[in-house]
């Protein structure tokens, strides 16, 4: 993701979830977060989905991940997370968490295809209804690729 995918990405996350991240959040984690990392799907100029996470040392763990409702059940939310996990593991993650509402079974399903496990629940964790997160890990992250090198941004 770059910053010239900011605003569209706020106006997919706004169109996704009650408690959206704004333009700003979106302009800080690409100028400013020296530890986010975004993978994007486009098509045609147009941002189809995104997923983020926060790598830090050995721990990747998932900010957000979106799909545009009109190109959901398509499969671009798994290759995104499966981007995001070979991202993790080429910077050196050993594992990836992330949080996600118990009512979310479609998403949960997501993950734990890809290996993530349930450890524990976050009662009461969505502000907006008190709705409980499970804490989800996993730790079959891929083989980093050896070929990798990460291409510095431009702001």
């Amino acid at each position: 993701m770059s910053i010239q995918d900011a605003p569209e990405a706020a106006r997919l996350e706004a169109s996704s979830f009650s408690m959206p991240w704004t333009l700003a959040d979106f302009e800080y984690e690409m100028r400013s977060n020296p530890v986010a990392r975004y993978v994007v799907a486009e098509q045609g100029g147009r941002l189809l989905g995104f997923a983020g996470a926060h790598m830090i040392f050995e721990e990747s763990h998932v900010t957000n991940i979106v799909v545009d409702e009109a190109v959901r059940g398509l499969g671009i939310g798994r290759a995104l997370m499966q981007s995001l996990m070979q991202y993790a593991a080429n910077l050196g993650g050993k594992y990836m968490t992330l949080e996600v509402r118990t009512s979310n079974q479609p998403a949960i399903n997501l993950y734990k295809s890809l290996g993530f496990f349930k450890v524990w629940v976050r009662p009461q964790y969505y502000a907006d209804n008190q709705e409980d997160a499970w804490v989800m890990v996993c730790d079959c992250l891929p083989a980093a690729e050896e070929d990798f090198s990460e291409q510095p941004q431009t702001p």
